[in-house]
């Protein structure tokens, strides 16, 4: 009787302890879903000067002052926030894997991509333009490219995409990395870098390339950044919102300033949200 007693009570404090486990477990999911005890993890380039890049310091770019903002308005802080890089052919993947909770990395909204895909925003219209040395009085035009050097990185579709449209005799060259184009550009081995303006714009504007090199302004294609987001996600809208008030308090502007202007970079004005320009 008195064993029956015992085994009684015991039973009695093992269901209390799990009732306590378990309301232990809601109140963490609860605090998780408010942003306040959780990490939010944001995919971006770590390799692009004034767009997303990963220095000692920490991260910087455009694409990171964007984040961070968004970030806040979903409630989370900076310390909150784990920064993963996504490289261009991982980033579909890398959303729908749960890799990452949204993607701004240069991200160009297109319809292929739509189809795996959301998309907030466009939050900049970036063009595909040239990076010439600021000597240069002979390139004005796209088919002024022609019968000059033009460096892209291998695998871009950049520099073919002058050729094959626009400059048919230009000689492209492919370097490993932009900061390779560069370096050809300022010994005059190449002519003209290109790519969207944002990035050329962020290398320009690298204390090392200050007064060196300026954009030409051709204005070849349009380049309408998005922030990725899994398909389906609910997190779509709640960017969306972020974004217009970044422009709406002056934060977006002052993030471009930031981030291109030492390339004087003449930016379009802040796209309007859904407004997709082809």
């Amino acid at each position: 009787m008195k064993l029956r007693k015992v085994t009684a009570a015991s039973a009695v404090v093992l269901a209390l302890a799990v009732t306590a486990t378990a309301c232990g477990s809601d109140d963490k999911k609860d605090s998780d879903s408010s942003g306040g005890g959780k990490k939010i993890t944001i995919g971006i380039k770590f390799d692009q000067p004034g767009i997303g890049q990963k220095t000692p310091q920490g991260y910087s770019g455009f694409d990171v002052d964007v984040a961070t903002y968004v970030a806040g308005k979903l409630g989370y802080k900076a310390d909150q926030i784990q920064w993963k890089e996504t490289k261009s052919a991982d980033r579909e993947n890398a959303l729908s894997r749960g890799d990452v909770d949204f993607i701004a990395a240069s991200y160009s909204i297109t319809p292929e991509r739509e189809k795996k895909v959301d998309f907030a925003g466009p939050y900049l219209l970036a063009h595909q333009d040239v990076l010439i040395r600021s000597d240069d009085t002979a390139i004005k035009s796209p088919s002024d490219l022609n019968s000059k050097k033009l460096c892209s990185v291998t695998g871009s579709t950049s520099a073919q995409n002058v050729h094959d449209k626009l400059a048919p005799k230009a000689q492209l060259q492919q370097y490993p990395t932009y900061s390779a184009c560069l370096t050809g550009l300022q010994s005059k081995a190449i002519d003209a870098l290109t790519t969207d303006d944002s990035i050329l714009a962020g290398y320009a504007s690298q204390a090392a390339f200050k007064g060196k090199f300026k954009l030409g302004g051709l204005k070849m294609t349009n380049e309408n950044y998005g922030i990725g987001v899994k398909k389906g996600s609910d997190l779509k809208a709640k960017i969306n919102t972020a974004l217009e008030a970044m422009v709406s308090d002056g934060s977006w502007q002052k993030a471009v300033d930031k981030n291109f202007g030492p390339a004087q970079y003449k930016n379009e004005p802040a796209p309007k949200i859904g407004n997709i320009v082809s």
